[in-house]
C-alpha cells in the first residue's frame, strides 16, 4: 500500500481510508496460510488452540467466533464473497452467506497435510497460474460480483438505518493467478519495477526450513522467461490497485447510503505474499512479507493516528463486538485479543507481543514466530533459530541469532514464545491430528490425491452473476 510507504503500489483508496482512521503498522497473521488464518480471526484464538491447522481443516463453527455471539445479541451479520471455511450449511456464525467462497468439497487441500515427510502436490499446474500477465481470470470475475453485491447490500442497508449490522466482504485479489485487468496492470511498467532482495542466484542461502517450502513450491523456477517473471511482479502490484479500487467502490457506497458516520470499517487480511523474496512466491514463512498484514480502521470516534503497536486478527474479536455496540470482556474466555478501539486511543507499544505459528504445506516441523520490541525470533522445530532486529534491519537481511553477542536475546525471546506454548508439543499434536484425519480418509495414499493443487474454484453462482466462464 502506498500508506504503508510501498515505492511503487498505487493504493489512493486504502490511502484515503488510512488518512482518515488509524493504520497499524505492525499488523501480523496468525498463521501464514489461509485456512487456519481464518479460523484464528473466526474465533479470536491462536491456531494451537482452534486446531484448524493447515487447509485440510476449514473453520465449521466451532469453537465458536464472533458472529456466534452477534446472533445471539441478535445484530444482523452476513458476508459476502470468501470465506474459506468448509461449507455454506454450517453454522459459522453468519445469518447469511452471499456467493461465499469455501474450500473444494469441503475438505480442502488434504495431500498437503501429508508431512515429515511432506509430498508433492497432485496437479502439475503452477501455483502461480498457467497465464500470468494481463487480462481477467475467475478471480477478478468473482471480485467485480463480490464488490457489486456488497454495494447493493449497503444501499439496502440505507432503508434499514435502525437496524445495526456486520457485514464482512471477501474479496480474493491480489490472489494468484498472476493475471491483473489490462488497466490495473498497465500502471506498472516492467522497467520501474523494484528488484527483489536476497535471492539465491546472487550467493544467499536459504535457512533449511524455508528452503524445504522453496523445494516443494519450485514457483521461481517455473517462469518461462525473464520477462514473464517481471510481468508476475506488475501483475501483483495490478491486483493490489484493482483490490483497492473494489474497496474503495465499497467505502464510497458507504458514505452514498449516508452511514459513513456511524460505520466502522476495518481493512486487512489473512496473510501476505513473499513475491520474489529470497527466490519464493506465495506465504507460508514466517518472514515480513509473508507473515505482515495490513491493518487499517477508520470510523466514527477513530481519531487518524499511525500506531506502532503490533496487533494481529485475534485483536479483531473484541473489535467487531465492541464496534456493534457489545461488552467483549463477558465473552473473552482467556482469549489473548485486544480492541483495536484501546490500541488506536493509546500510546503506541511496541513491546507488546505478537504471536504466529505454521504446520501447513511444506513443512515437515512447525515454525513460529514471536515479535516483541525491536526484535522478531523464529524458532523451527529440529532446526536452529533466526532472529532479526527490525530496527536497525527492518528488511531482515540479517540473521543475529548465531552470533554470541545475541545469545541472551535468543534466550529472552525463546522464554517468550515458550510461556504461550510448548513448540515441540505443538508440533506433535498438529502431526497428530493430520495423521488422524489422514487415517479417517483411507490413508496416506488416498489422501495424497485429495485437494486442488492450486487456488480455490470460484463458486458457480457467483461465474453466472458474472457472466464469466470456469478459469
Amino acid at each position: 500500500m502506498g500508506c504503508a510507504g510501498h515505492p511503487v503500489a498505487k493504493t489512493p483508496h486504502l490511502d484515503a481510508l488510512a488518512a482518515r482512521g488509524v493504520c497499524f503498522t505492525n499488523a501480523y497473521t496468525p498463521s501464514p496460510i489461509c485456512v487456519p488464518a481464518r479460523a484464528a480471526f473466526a474465533t479470536g484464538m491462536r491456531v494451537h488452540q482452534t486446531r484448524h491447522w493447515d487447509n485440510a481443516m476449514p473453520y465449521t463453527g466451532e469453537p465458536r467466533g464472533w458472529g456466534h455471539v452477534l446472533q445471539r445479541q441478535r445484530i444482523r451479520v452476513e458476508s459476502i464473497g470468501k470465506l474459506h471455511y468448509r461449507a455454506e450449511e454450517d453454522p459459522a456464525g453468519f445469518d447469511r452467506e452471499h456467493i461465499p467462497m469455501h474450500v473444494v468439497g469441503g475438505h480442502g487441500m488434504v495431500w498437503a497435510s501429508i508431512r515429515d515427510p511432506y509430498v508433492r502436490t497432485p496437479s502439475d499446474k503452477r501455483m502461480l497460474g498457467d497465464r500470468i500477465g494481463a487480462g481477467e481470470s475467475a478471480y477478478t470475475s468473482y471480485d467485480r460480483s463480490v464488490t457489486s453485491r456488497a454495494v447493493e447490500w449497503l444501499q439496502d442497508a440505507a432503508q434499514r438505518r435502525e437496524e445495526p449490522f456486520v457485514l464482512y466482504v471477501g474479496l480474493v485479489a491480489p490472489h494468484f493467478p498472476l493475471i491483473a485487468p489490462q488497466a490495473f496492470f498497465s500502471l506498472y511498467p516492467l522497467e520501474g519495477l523494484p528488484t527483489p532482495k536476497l535471492h539465491p542466484s546472487e550467493g544467499y542461502q536459504r535457512h533449511p526450513w524455508v528452503q524445504a517450502y522453496a523445494d516443494f513450491m519450485k514457483n521461481e523456477e517455473q517462469f518461462k522467461s525473464p520477462q514473464e517473471r517481471l510481468e508476475a511482479f506488475a501483475a501483483y502490484y495490478g491486483l493490489c490497485s484493482f483490490l483497492d479500487h473494489n474497496v474503495g467502490a465499497i467505502v464510497d457506497a458507504i458514505a452514498q447510503a449516508g452511514l459513513q458516520d456511524d460505520t466502522t470499517v476495518i481493512y486487512t487480511s489473512d496473510h501476505g505474499d513473499n513475491l520474489g523474496t529470497r527466490g519464493l512466491w506465495g506465504k507460508s514463512t514466517l518472514y515480513q512479507e509473508s507473515v505482515g498484514i495490513p491493518m487499517i480502521m477508520a470510523g466514527p470516534g477513530v481519531k487518524p493516528a499511525v500506531r506502532e503497536t503490533p496487533v494481529d486478527l485475534l485483536d479483531l474479536f473484541p473489535t467487531i463486538l465492541e464496534g456493534a455496540g457489545i461488552d467483549p470482556a463477558p465473552e473473552m474466555d482467556g482469549r489473548p485479543g485486544q480492541s483495536l478501539f484501546a490500541l488506536a486511543a493509546a500510546p503506541g507499544d511496541i513491546e507488546r507481543v505478537v504471536f504466529s505459528e505454521y504446520h501447513a504445506a511444506g513443512s515437515n516441523t512447525a515454525g513460529f514466530m514471536v515479535r516483541k520490541g525491536k526484535w522478531k525470533f523464529h524458532y523451527y522445530v529440529r532446526h536452529r533459530p533466526e532472529l532479526f532486529d527490525l530496527e536497525a534491519d527492518p528488511e531482515e537481511l540479517d540473521d543475529r541469532a548465531a552470533d554470541p553477542a545475541f545469545a541472551h536475546v535468543v534466550q529472552r525471546m525463546e522464554a517468550e514464545l515458550r510461556r504461550i506454548c510448548d513448540p515441540e508439543a505443538v508440533d506433535a499434536f498438529a502431526k497428530s491430528d493430520q495423521h488422524a484425519m489422514i487415517e479417517r480418509l483411507g490413508g496416506v495414499e488416498a489422501a495424497s490425491k485429495m485437494g486442488a493443487g492450486g487456488a480455490t474454484p470460484v463458486p458457480k453462482s457467483a461465474l453466472a452473476e458474472a457472466g464469466a466462464a470456469p478459469a
